[in-house]
């Protein structure tokens, strides 16, 4: 994954520049501590794990781990450097002006922005800073149950797991981690509201797979593998489109739900509101009906990104769910439309179907016929139409992006294949690199050049 995904080591100078820069506009300003208090383990702070025989090196010494991890975690040029920016970000003027707007006084100590700015630890260390950021901490857990155990000779990942280290080659664990931030949790600082989001602060998005190949500090090399086993891009993706949808129908069911009187607009399909407005009766937003959503018209709509990648997904991995989460998720985007209590019994039985495919995903054989097929799925003629809100079509070609760099990781296709494949699509990310120049039909368009040009290399 880290040696071949554009965004991460550049397979062409247009391909990393486009993808790149289109995630840093997303990308949210918060980050993605962990919530757990690690049983009450103390945060030791990043300065314990920075010696020079540890991960502070200034180049990868390749012997077991890399080394150089905190070099990375700084970077201060690309997205690899984005967690260690993240408290420093609250001190500048776009971040003090949603502050004041808000009216939580300054950001950098504010509650509402340090869940996520920074490691919301429990107990510190004498060497622990909120000024760090975002630190290993934040994603591995609490280091001192299982900081000495973690370089001493002999020493098992399964014990260091034991002692409280947070095992991030389970897909669903790390999707967990991520998600508390990336997408939101039940904590203190970790929901970003739309009344933030009316503040100033960027629209929420988020994908596994490619998240993870930014913020990669390791090498997928043999003793990776020999130690917590082989890195799959397609079931990390896969898996973290699943969570991320029963992630949102749990904060939808609790106290995140609603705001006031109103509904939390958070979970809703920000570009349904957020339009042009016209007198024409037959006017909609994109010009194009949703055949996903048997919703009256004139109703906003919850966001469906994953759903319509889950969707394609199980087509391929978990046939015989595909359509009992189609049915499901069918019903829900109906019931939202009845009532909050409708709403809420219909996304139980609709978190059930992702989790089912968590489930299914998690374990099921996956391989090269496996991502071919998922492409194909995702632009045919069962997915495609569903493309006409823009949130589904940024998750449908980070997707794309994400299966084509799984091909070329397992070695299913040559680098300078795939490097001419993205030109396509990087046409479709500059499809959707402005919410208010959207054109479903250019994007669909886009999008349909690079899957066909994937799937001739089938």
């Amino acid at each position: 994954m880290g040696g071949t995904r554009n965004i991460a080591i550049a397979l062409g100078a247009a391909g990393s520049l486009a993808a790149l820069l289109f995630l840093l506009s997303l990308r949210p300003l918060n980050a993605q501590p962990a919530t757990t208090s690690g049983g009450g383990g103390t945060y030791v702070g990043v300065a314990t794990c920075g010696g020079t025989t540890c991960h502070g090196r200034s180049q990868a010494d390749g012997a077991v781990v890399r080394q150089d991890e905190i070099m990375l975690w700084q970077d201060p040029a690309t997205a690899a450097g984005a967690h260690s920016r993240a408290w420093a970000v609250l001190r500048e003027p776009r971040s003090r002006a949603i502050a004041q707007r808000l009216g939580i006084g300054e950001a950098s100590s504010a509650p509402m922005c340090l869940g996520c700015h920074a490691t919301p630890a429990g107990r510190r260390g004498i060497r622990f800073q909120t000024s760090d950021g975002v630190g290993c901490e934040s994603c591995h857990g609490p280091a001192s149950g299982w900081l000495s155990s973690h370089y001493t000779v002999g020493g098992t990942h399964a014990n260091n797991v034991s002692r409280g280290l947070v095992p991030l080659e389970n897909p669903r664990v790390r999707a967990a981690q991520c998600l508390d931030c990336h997408f939101g949790s039940a904590e203190e600082g970790q929901f970003v509201t739309h009344r933030i989001m009316a503040a100033g602060h960027p629209r929420i998005s988020f994908e596994l797979d490619l998240f993870t190949t930014l913020q990669q500090h390791h090498d997928n090399d043999d003793d990776y593998a020999e130690r917590k086993g082989r890195t799959d891009g397609l079931r990390t993706w896969a898996i973290g489109q699943a969570m991320a949808l029963e992630r949102s129908l749990m904060l939808f069911a609790g106290a995140r739900g609603s705001e006031g009187m109103f509904p939390e607009f958070y979970f809703l399909d920000c570009h349904s509101c957020h339009r042009p407005i016209s007198d024409d009766p037959g006017f909609r937003p994109s010009g194009l009906a949703n055949p996903g959503r048997p919703i009256p018209l004139g109703m906003p709509p919850y966001n469906d990104e994953n759903m319509i990648m889950l969707a394609a997904a199980a087509r391929v991995v978990a046939p015989a769910l595909a359509q009992r989460f189609d049915r499901d998720s069918r019903a829900f985007h109906a019931a939202v439309a009845q009532g909050r209590s409708q709403a809420l019994a219909a996304a139980a039985t609709l978190r059930g179907s992702a989790r089912a495919l968590a489930e299914a995903f998690a374990t099921a054989p996956m391989g090269r016929d496996t991502i071919f097929a998922i492409v194909s799925a995702i632009t045919g003629e069962a997915i495609s139409p569903r493309f006409t809100d823009y949130a589904g079509s940024v998750q449908a070609v980070m997707a794309t992006d994400t299966l084509l760099s799984a091909l070329v990781a397992g070695g299913h296709v040559p680098i300078d294949r795939a490097n001419a494949i993205r030109v396509d699509i990087n046409t479709a990310y500059r499809a959707v690199r402005d919410p208010n120049a959207y054109d479903p039909a250019a994007f669909r368009a886009a999008l349909g050049r690079a899957a066909a040009a994937i799937r001739r290399l089938r």
